[in-house]
C-alpha cells in the first residue's frame, strides 16, 4: 500500500492538537472548523485534513 508522508511544522501541529483538545474536537474536526470558519484557506490545513481523512479511511478498511 502506498504511503503518504507530509512534512509539517511541529509547532503548528501541536497548536492544532491543543486547539482540538480545548474545543473537545478531533484533530480532523478542528481542521474542518478552521477551514469552514471563514479563515483564509491554507494549503497546509487542506493537506493535513487530506492526510487525516486518508488515515481514518485506512483504519476503517483494516477493521472490516
Amino acid at each position: 500500500m502506498p504511503k503518504l508522508i507530509l512534512e509539517i511544522e511541529t509547532d503548528l501541529y501541536r497548536m492544532l492538537q491543543q486547539a482540538a483538545r480545548t474545543n473537545q474536537l478531533s484533530l480532523e474536526d478542528e481542521c474542518m472548523r478552521r477551514l469552514e470558519g471563514g479563515v483564509r484557506r491554507s494549503r497546509y490545513m487542506e493537506a493535513l485534513l487530506a492526510e487525516l481523512r486518508a488515515d481514518d479511511a485506512q483504519r476503517r478498511a483494516e477493521r472490516n
